[in-house]
């Protein structure tokens, strides 16, 4: 199981999340557990089609994503890009070697495209103090990235993209 790393951000604290997705048998379903409030719910619907929009396929049957911590509040359509990857990677629709030493943030539109999101300084401050050498954030953000030094910032203009 891969295991993509964001951020909770709230004002100029940033907690590090875990995103996980395991695709399973069973009727279709796409379940958030992790505390996830109504943005990251509303989620479902905009990373499948931005999944699908992009070329991908969206897995049948039951797809979990946890955002851990459980204890930490999930706000914001920050999550889009994380849960998208985690769960392109759960399907073995892409792989990847070195993902674990990343940040990953933004919002998906339908058509797969990375929308700028809130709290990416926060998320790189919380990066580079845990000594995480990357940090992917949406092209529109990647100013505010590199304000904090000693991070290598990728600007994402699509799920896409970043994938390729």
């Amino acid at each position: 199981m891969f295991h993509i790393t964001t951020a909770a951000t709230l004002g100029i604290h940033a907690t590090p999340v875990t995103v996980e997705a395991d695709v399973s048998f069973g009727l279709n379903a796409f379940c958030l557990v992790g505390l996830p409030d109504t943005a990251v719910k509303e989620a479902r619907d905009r990373i499948r089609a931005a999944i699908k929009n992009s070329g991908y396929s969206f897995p049948r049957g039951r797809v979990t994503v946890n955002l851990a911590p459980a204890d930490v509040r999930k706000q914001g359509p920050l999550y889009d890009l994380p849960i998208a990857l985690s769960i392109l990677l759960a399907t073995g629709e892409i792989s990847c070697a070195s993902i674990e030493s990343c940040v990953f943030l933004g919002e998906l539109a339908l058509d797969g495209s990375v929308r700028a999101v809130q709290g990416t300084l926060t998320a790189a401050i919380m990066a580079k103090n845990r000594q995480i050498s990357s940090i992917f954030v949406p092209m529109e953000n990647t100013q505010e990235a590199t304000a904090i030094g000693g991070l290598s910032v990728y600007g994402v203009n699509s799920l896409q993209s970043l994938v390729d």
